[in-house]
């Protein structure tokens, strides 16, 4: 009887090992599929009618027209990303512009600048492009955003001047 009631206990002892590794396992699942569910992509243009700036100062560029907002991440108000999990991010940014002004953007994370694009004024040059993109790690809660360069401009019409960005892995 005694050797019974032991072989039982043992018996116990392995099924709570057992339970315990099946509910760290569907944790881990759990985990997963909510790594999964965030979705993160956005894309918008700076609209408008022709050009903006040139400004006195840095201006933080505001993308009135939103292409695509899939987890509602950036504010066409603010002109700022947050990302709403901490992981690796892609962003790219896009301009158009006159030839007789520079064209110059810059992205920031925070407050600091991590790249830049632009072309400089030319009196043979009727039109300026630029581009930039980079993959940026980002905190819950941190801020993306593009600031027209002072005494710089960026053409409007027809959504040339654009500001994208994608989770790639969260973290």
């Amino acid at each position: 009887m005694c050797d019974l009631l032991m072989k039982f206990g043992a018996m116990e002892e392995k099924l709570r090992a057992i339970e315990t590794r099946l509910q760290d396992s569907e944790n881990q699942i759990m985990d997963l599929r909510n790594k999964e569910r965030t979705k993160v992509i956005f894309s918008a243009a700076v609209g408008g009618s022709g050009h903006i700036g040139p400004f006195n100062t840095d201006t933080t560029l505001i993308y009135r027209a939103v292409i695509t907002n899939i987890g509602g991440t950036y504010s066409q108000y603010t002109g700022i990303f947050t990302a709403p999990v901490a992981g690796v991010y892609y962003f790219t940014i896009f301009f158009h512009a006159g030839g007789e002004h520079e064209g110059k953007l810059l992205l920031f994370k925070n407050n600091q600048l991590m790249v830049a694009t632009g072309d400089h004024p030319s009196d043979s040059d009727g039109a300026d492009n630029g581009e930039n993109a980079v993959f940026v790690q980002l905190q819950l809660g941190d801020m993306v955003y593009v600031r027209l360069a002072a005494n710089s401009h960026v053409w409007g019409q027809y959504n040339k001047t654009t500001f994208s960005g994608f989770l790639v892995s969260q973290i």
